[in-house]
């Protein structure tokens, strides 16, 4: 989980960071004005999507919205500018992490150590598929005994539109064998209820072959 995600990270020491890019600009939007809950990174990504549709900040359907998980099969991706990191970078290492993308043009950014232990999947799920079919009973964010291991969101969780409440490890469950190629993945990304997992050195190229 992320500082707005799912389950503990691990918080490497400073000189055993990954390279990572310079830091993005400012956001254009007030975070503040959206839904939040810390460690619930999915449902913020939903609600998000949710929001820019209805104020009007997105395509009517959502078209130009995806929703993104990030993971990989040793669940360990580098972040940065993480509000739950005890470093200056924000570094944390966290074994999931949701974002929604919708100007892929500043959100895609050159990526380093694709080839090591840290090389990240991104799990592509276009806007209205992602709010038809994602559910979450919020399970994942108790111990064994049932308690939270962080508070969850005031409001009733996400069921999705053919009655599943949870099917939040069908997304962020994820391999380099699950990576297809690129033509079919410009196809599929409209029409998988999971999306498409594409790796790190051909995720620009996806986008770069999806519409504005």
């Amino acid at each position: 989980m992320a500082d707005d995600g799912a389950a503990a990270g691990v918080d490497p020491s400073p000189s055993s960071h990954p390279i990572h890019p310079a830091a993005p600009s400012d956001p254009p939007l007030d975070a503040a004005s959206f839904t939040h809950t810390p460690y619930y990174c999915e449902e913020n990504v939903y609600l998000l999507c949710k929001e820019l549709i209805r104020a009007g900040l997105a395509d009517p359907a959502g078209n130009d919205l995806y929703a993104v998980f990030i993971s990989n099969e040793e669940k360990k991706i580098p972040l940065w500018y993480q509000k739950a990191s005890r470093t200056n970078d924000g570094f944390v290492l966290w074994d999931y992490h949701v974002i929604c993308i919708q100007y892929v043009a500043d959100a895609i950014q050159p990526l380093a150590f694709g080839d090591s232990i840290y090389g990240r999947l991104f799990r592509v799920v276009h806007g209205p598929v992602f709010l038809r079919s994602f559910a979450s009973d919020r399970s994942h964010m108790k111990d064994p005994m049932g308690n939270w291991i962080e508070l969850p969101p005031m409001y009733e969780p996400i069921v999705a539109e053919d009655g599943s409440t949870n099917n939040l490890n069908e997304y962020i469950a994820m391999s380099n064998n699950d990576v297809g190629d690129l033509e079919s993945m410009v196809n599929d990304v409209y029409h998988n209820k999971h999306g498409v997992v594409i790796n790190e050195t051909l995720l620009p190229l996806l986008f770069s072959r999806l519409p504005e």
